[in-house]
């Protein structure tokens, strides 16, 4: 049994899915479509860059949203899928929602090109943080995050529950840096501060997740070819009627990545798939569950040997 899986935001790279679009008339469409559906050439900044003009986050979601479509598109030729499952991190939902047909292309670049906005605009530049603690389970990250924020009456929280031993906690800088000194102090390895535009998947984000509701509303959903697993909730869902209020909560509730694969392993399923840029997500997948065999797709050179794998078993 096949999952596909999505990556998110931070794994974009200048000249992404260029080589796809070289090679695939069905990936050419799909940057041909971003394209004319955004109004500006955002295929050039993914092929060409430069590299600051694709990180800002408004620019940086639909780009690596649809360097991801473009490369599943280019595999597809090779003949029919057929997954079981989709799941997404972040970002990667509204990848997993388009793949698995529930949410038109179009209506999902402009989408995340509005979420990225709103999620830059919720926060004054400098108040907010995320950062990496490793070496330490997620319960223990959380009550390190608890203690900061009561000691400091700030927000933090975790964000991303993203292994066993690598949780992403997001709030207010100074809270976000007392709770890394906390878990320091209880045995983490490391913590580490990312470099992020704003503080993601935390209350903070509350008046970005009111804006993005009212463009999830003038948006149609349909049922999914296979259950896409939810950020939110860590199980499939397949009710194009609950998508938009969970792609809503998505913005202020943590990514439960770690119980997502676990619900896709006891579902079955046995080889999971990364499509998009980067290969994070493969070398998460192995910490949670190093019995599913792991692939990913990130470049047109790999496009063949990904066929063979999607369609072993």
């Amino acid at each position: 049994m096949l999952a596909l899986l999505f990556p998110g935001q931070g794994s974009q790279a200048v000249g992404m899915g260029r080589d796809a679009a070289e090679v695939s008339p069905a990936a050419r469409a799909v940057f041909q479509a971003a394209d004319a559906a955004l109004g500006y050439p955002l295929s050039k900044l993914c092929f060409e860059g430069p590299e600051e003009e694709l990180v800002p986050t408004e620019v940086q979601q639909p780009a690596v949203l649809t360097a991801s479509i473009a490369l599943l598109r280019a595999l597809e030729e090779r003949g029919p899928l057929r997954p079981a499952f989709f799941a997404g991190h972040s970002l990667g939902e509204y990848t997993a929602l388009v793949a698995a047909g529930a949410l038109d292309f179009e209506d999902a670049v402009r989408l995340v090109q509005a979420r990225g906005r709103f999620m830059q605009e919720a926060v004054p530049e400098g108040r907010g943080a995320m950062a990496a603690v490793l070496g330490l389970p997620a319960q223990e990250v959380a009550e390190a995050c608890q203690r900061a924020a009561a000691e400091s009456g700030r927000v933090v929280a975790p964000a991303n529950f993203n292994g066993p031993a690598q949780t992403v906690i997001s709030g207010d800088a100074a809270a976000v840096e007392a709770a890394c000194n906390r878990a320091r102090q209880v045995g983490a390895k490391r913590a580490v501060p990312l470099e992020v535009s704003a503080p993601f998947h935390c209350s903070l984000m509350s008046p970005a997740a009111e804006k993005l509701a009212l463009e999830l509303a003038r948006v149609r959903f349909h049922a999914p070819s296979a259950p896409v697993v939810s950020n939110v909730l860590a199980v499939p869902c397949d009710d194009p009627a609950r998508f938009p209020a969970l792609l809503e909560e998505q913005v202020t509730a943590p990514v439960r990545f770690t119980e997502m694969i676990e619900a896709l392993a006891a579902a079955g399923v046995e080889r999971v798939l990364e499509v998009g840029p980067g290969r994070v997500l493969t070398g998460l997948v192995a910490r949670v569950s190093r019995r599913l065999g792991r692939a990913n797709l990130e470049s047109a050179d790999q496009i063949e040997a990904a066929a063979e794998f999607a369609a072993a078993g």
